[in-house]
């Protein structure tokens, strides 16, 4: 039933993605694919081998068409401990990933540049949403600032952003210490 609904869906996707080219052509840089998130904060929502098999083919195809018929960037979507999926999100054609957890177990910055770095945007990981951006000071926002995008933005392969939605309730300094820090981070004063 599941790969029946996921033909289906690809089917359908693979028709408005033609669409999308006929009406835009070029003129878009990235398209956001999908929003499936596959990790809690401490593990997988599902196994490895259920990814490769459910969805990591229908991913492949909406990927590969989209590489075969555009200049288009594909985003995906993935909150979590994930970093066991990685290998498989590259493999599924993804050009970016976003939001980058590093928080979450296993997430480790230099492990994750150092690994997929070359092969993969990190889009997002640029400060922790759940802890320093809503309950650190201005100065400790900063440094978290400084020393992520030191890892993430070495080589290339990194856009700056957060690594999930600002809160309500974050601190407006600690929101523009962030984006202080990341303008002192590219030398823009």
């Amino acid at each position: 039933y599941m790969h029946d609904l996921f033909e289906k869906q690809t089917e359908i996707a693979l028709g408005n993605l033609e669409r999308m080219y006929t009406a835009l052509g070029n003129r878009l840089d990235v398209i956001w694919i999908c929003g499936t998130d596959f990790g809690t904060q401490n593990s997988t929502f599902c196994s490895l081998d259920t990814f490769n098999e459910l969805y990591k083919p229908y991913y492949q195809r909406i990927n590969n068409w989209i590489h075969q018929h555009t200049e288009w960037k594909s985003f995906k979507h993935c909150c979590g401990a994930v970093e066991g999926f990685m290998e498989g999100f590259i493999d599924s054609g993804f050009d970016i990933i976003n939001p980058v957890q590093w928080t979450a177990e296993g997430m480790d910055p230099k492990l994750l540049k150092e690994r997929y770095g070359r092969r993969i945007t990190f889009w997002g990981g640029g400060v922790n949403t759940q802890a320093t951006l809503p309950f650190g000071n201005p100065e400790q926002v900063r440094e978290e600032v400084l020393r992520s995008c030191e890892v993430f933005a070495r080589g290339g392969g990194f856009v700056f952003n957060a690594i999930h939605n600002i809160q309500a309730g974050t601190p407006v300094a600690n929101v523009v210490a962030m984006l202080d820090a990341c303008r002192e981070f590219n030398g823009i004063k």
